[in-house]
Order: C-alpha cells, then structure tokens, then sequence
C-alpha cells in the first residue's frame, strides 16, 4: 500500500487554523501529520488508481498546545487509541473524495479530543423544599384514598 505524507498544503487549500480547546489548550494542525493512500470501499476503477484514504496523526506527548492537566487526562482517556509512542491516529476512507475524506478526519479527531477533555460539573447536593415534600405527600394521600375506596362495597352488591 502505497502512502503519501502531505506536509504543505495545496495552494488551492487554505490552511486550517489551530482548534481552541476548553481549558487555554488547542491543537497546532502545524502538528498534524496528513497521510494519504488508497481506499477500499466505493469508487469502483477510481479506487485503484487514487489516494483518498486519509490518516491524521498527532504526537499527544510532544504536543506544544496543551497544558500539562490536559495532556495528562488525553494520555489516559485515549490510551486505547493511542500508539506506544502517545501518537493519536484517525482514519477516514468514506468517501470518495480526498478533501472529504480529510475534512471527516479532522472532524473526528476535534471529537475525539474535546469528548476526551470533557469534565462533567461537581454535583452539588440538594433538599427537596418543604412545600415539595407536602405535594408529594398530599398526592400520596390520595392515591391511597382513591384505592381504599375501591375495596367498599357498594349498594348494588357487588
């Protein structure tokens, strides 16, 4: 299989800037290496004869964006994803165009990354309110009257 490594983009191409992150990080794309080769999968002839399969690779270790707290919980979120060396690859061969294909990595890996540095805010614990208890109570009141009333019998003899 044959890979081409695009180190300058075409001229035609602007250059992506670098993604902010939550937290004062973000993500050089100077950093993101761009691989191309061929792809299986739709395209019939065209498949043979293109480099559309596009693989984005970005050292998480050597990386000079992030802040030591977001390195860290990348390292360990994304260990599965992660080379021995700490180089997070995303692949992308679904369609047959190599821009396309280059712009759903890209968008994979901003996923990937943001999803990773999520923190979900400290639950803080709270207390029903007074009049809350008494509604639940109230309603609790009734249903139970509601299902005493169903075992009396009534004048009919049922």
């Amino acid at each position: 299989m044959q890979c081409l490594e695009r180190n300058m983009p075409r001229e035609s191409e602007s250059r992506r800037p670098d993604r902010m992150l939550p937290g004062g990080s973000r993500i050089p794309t100077a950093e993101i290496v761009e691989l191309a080769s061929r792809a299986s999968g739709p395209g019939g002839q065209h498949v043979n004869t293109s480099s559309t399969r596009v693989s984005l690779r970005w050292n998480l270790r050597d990386s000079s964006g992030l802040r030591e707290d977001a390195r860290a919980r990348l390292l360990a979120r994304l260990d599965s994803k992660l080379s021995r060396e700490g180089v997070l690859i995303v692949h992308s061969d679904r369609h047959r165009s190599r821009q396309r294909n280059l712009d759903a990595a890209y968008s994979r890996l901003y996923e990937l990354v943001e999803t990773a540095l999520y923190q979900a805010p400290p639950r803080r614990p709270t207390a029903p309110s007074r009049g809350a208890k008494q509604r639940r109570l109230d309603a609790k009141r009734r249903r139970g009257d509601l299902k005493s009333e169903r075992g009396r019998g009534g004048d009919d003899g049922h």
